[in-house]
C-alpha cells in the first residue's frame, strides 16, 4: 500500500483562509493573540496608504490581491504569498481586489531580531541571510521579497495561528511554530539571493556558475552528474559543496526552481498546462502536476483560477 503524504489531508489553501475569516470580524486591522501579530480583512479596496514598520515584519496574503510600493519599485501581491519587510522602511500598501464574496485576508506578523539571528546561525545562512542579520547596509536596495506559499511554510502557519486559541499551546506550542515560520522564510530568503548572486559573482564560484546555468536552462534535461562535469567536479564532491552552498541538495534545489518558474508562468501567461510543464523541464506533465500540488497544495489549474480570481468549481482540480 503505498504511504500517504499526512500533509495532504491536515492543509489546503482554503484552510488558511477559513483560519483568516473566522479571526477578523471586523473591517481593516484585527488584533491578534500573539505579539505584534495583527489581521487584516478588506471587502472591497482600500486607497493607497503610506505606512512605516519599527520591526522586521512577515506579511501574508492568503485571499486578494495587494500592491506594494517602496523605493519607487511597485510590487503585486497574489493570493498565497508572503513577504519580509526591514525595520524602518516607508512603503506605501493599497489593497486593489477585495469583495463581500470574496474578502482580503491577510496578516502581518513582527519577527523578533534575536530570534531570526539565532535560527539563521543554527542553519549556517549567515552570508545568504545578510539582509536579515547584519548591521551593514544590504547588498540590494530591495527592503522586501516575495515567496509562494508552499505547503510547509502554510503548514507552520496554520499551526502557529490554531495554537493561539488555547492558553497551553500558546504559551509551549506558538513559539515553536514560530521558530519554523521564520525557518521557512529564510530558506526562501536564502533561494531567491542565491539567484540573485550568482547572475552577479565570478564564474569562479562553481556553485553560482552553476545556479546561473540553470537557471538559464530549466527546460533542459539537468542531471547531477552533468552539472558536476560542467563544474569540474565529481558527483559526490559537487553534491557536498552545493548543499553546504544552498542548503539542499542540487536535486531538490532544481525542483524548486522549476516550480517556482512554472508558478510564474502561471502568473504571466495562458500556456496551457501541458506547455508549462515542459518549459520548466518536465517530459511527464502528470509528474509536473503530483509535484506542484506537494509543493504549494493544489494542482497548476486550480493555482491558475485562484491567482485569476475565478471560482473553483468541481473541475478546478483537474488538469
Amino acid at each position: 500500500m503505498t504511504a500517504l503524504n499526512p500533509l495532504e489531508f491536515r492543509i489546503a489553501p482554503g484552510d488558511l483562509v477559513a483560519e483568516l475569516k473566522s479571526r477578523t470580524p471586523k473591517i481593516g486591522m484585527n488584533e491578534g493573540l500573539w505579539p505584534g501579530l495583527t489581521m487584516y480583512r478588506y471587502d472591497a479596496p482600500a486607497v493607497p496608504l503610506w505606512e512605516e514598520v519599527r520591526e522586521l515584519h512577515l506579511c501574508v496574503i492568503a485571499q486578494g490581491r495587494k500592491c506594494v510600493t517602496a523605493n519607487g519599485v511597485k510590487c503585486f501581491y497574489d493570493p498565497l504569498t508572503y513577504f519580509a519587510i526591514n525595520d524602518n522602511a516607508p512603503f506605501r500598501t493599497e489593497i486593489v481586489e477585495a469583495s463581500p464574496a470574496k474578502p482580503f485576508l491577510s496578516f502581518g506578523l513582527q519577527l523578533d531580531h534575536e530570534l531570526v539571528r539565532q535560527v539563521s546561525s543554527d542553519i549556517l545562512l549567515e552570508r545568504e541571510t545578510a539582509a536579515f542579520t547584519s548591521t551593514r547596509a544590504p547588498r540590494s536596495e530591495n527592503h522586501s521579497f516575495v515567496s509562494a506559499l508552499d505547503r510547509e511554510m502554510m503548514d507552520a502557519i496554520l499551526r502557529f495561528l490554531r495554537a493561539l486559541s488555547n492558553g497551553a499551546d500558546r504559551r509551549v506550542l506558538a513559539p515553536v511554530y514560530l521558530k519554523e515560520i521564520v525557518y521557512r522564510a529564510l530558506q526562501a530568503e536564502q533561494y531567491s539571493r542565491l539567484i540573485e548572486r550568482a547572475a552577479s559573482e565570478s564564474e569562479s564560484n562553481p556553485v553560482s556558475a552553476i545556479i546561473a546555468y540553470v537557471h538559464e536552462n530549466l527546460a533542459e534535461p539537468l542531471s547531477v552528474s552533468d552539472l558536476a562535469e560542467r563544474a569540474f567536479m565529481s558527483p559526490s564532491a559537487f553534491s557536498h559543496l552545493f548543499r553546504d552552498v544552498a542548503g539542499r541538495s542540487p536535486y531538490q534545489f532544481i525542483k524548486e526552481m522549476r516550480l517556482t518558474k512554472a508558478r510564474e508562468l502561471l502568473i504571466e501567461n495562458e500556456a496551457s498546462i501541458t506547455q508549462i510543464s515542459k518549459s520548466v523541464g518536465y517530459r511527464s506533465t502528470s509528474h509536473f502536476i503530483n509535484e506542484f500540488r506537494d509543493r504549494y497544495g493544489m494542482t497548476p489549474r486550480a493555482c491558475s483560477d485562484a491567482l485569476a480570481g475565478r471560482d473553483q468549481g468541481p473541475q478546478a482540480e483537474q488538469a
